[in-house]
């Protein structure tokens, strides 16, 4: 059967505008698994991809099922529009990341300098965790934080230890809530954040790891977290937590993450 092809009927209608065309449906596929790698999207675009191919067996194959056929004709559009509805956060991440400052160039331009308060960062995270005193910090990188930070009491102040151990001791009313860094500075405390709709797998995660994962869904910031029950820290990324983080390690994971960030 495979010599009876016209092989070069087919090398003929092969244009330059064919492989472009072929790039550009690979790159966007190639674009939109790594958007949603390592999140729970990529158990719900498996469930889509069986539901898409039993849909063409229903259609090609067993034509005379006419009611089945029906039910499944009122259902694809259905399914259409709650697509954007599973995958808001992915959507959100992904629209944001577009619009925002993501150029080559502007990241050249703003090239993190964060050696010296992620120093101080870390070492106030490793106190908190000595103290048990529970912490969330999120770190905005490219997505705006503003409508988290105007949840919570404006501070804008140098990154300090003592600063830090204050806004977190329980005996203080900031201590619910994030504290939110922007440009290296403390920009507010007590600030709001999305929770996450997600299933955590460590029974010790609580509302403050909750709070990061949910954060890191939809934006792209990075969140440190220490647990108040037994003083582990964990940070949330890019839709993913990694919990219990070397205290004496932090502050060159953090640094790893911003990096990466900014690249």
């Amino acid at each position: 059967m495979f010599d009876s092809l016209d092989i070069g009927f087919f090398l003929s209608q092969f244009t330059l505008f064919s492989v472009l065309d072929i790039l550009l449906v690979a790159l966007l596929i190639y674009g939109v698994l790594m958007l949603v790698r390592g999140t729970r999207a990529v158990q719900l675009i498996r469930g889509l991809i069986v539901f898409a191919l039993l849909l063409t067996v229903v259609d090609q194959q067993l034509g005379q099922l006419t009611a089945l056929r029906w039910m499944v004709g009122r259902l694809l559009p259905a399914l259409f529009l709650a697509i954007p509805v599973i995958f808001q956060p992915e959507l959100r991440r992904a629209l944001a990341q577009l619009g925002g400052q993501t150029g080559l160039f502007t990241r050249i331009l703003r090239r993190p300098e964060h050696d010296k308060w992620v120093t101080t960062l870390a070492d106030a995270c490793r106190r908190l965790s000595t103290r048990r005193h529970g912490a969330l910090i999120v770190i905005e990188r490219d997505t705006g934080l503003q409508e988290y930070i105007d949840t919570g009491v404006k501070i804008d102040a140098i990154i300090s230890t003592p600063l830090l151990l204050n806004i977190f001791h329980k005996d203080v009313d900031l201590h619910d809530g994030g504290v939110i860094i922007r440009n290296g500075r403390i920009t507010a405390a007590s600030c709001v954040m999305p929770l996450s709709s997600s299933r955590m797998s460590d029974r010790q995660m609580g509302l403050r790891h909750r709070a990061a994962l949910g954060t890191s869904e939809q934006t792209d910031a990075v969140v440190v977290v220490v647990s108040e029950e037994t003083g582990n820290i964990a940070i949330a990324h890019n839709g993913r937590i990694l919990p219990k983080q070397a205290a004496n390690q932090l502050e060159n994971v953090l640094k790893a993450f911003l990096d990466k960030s900014a690249q």
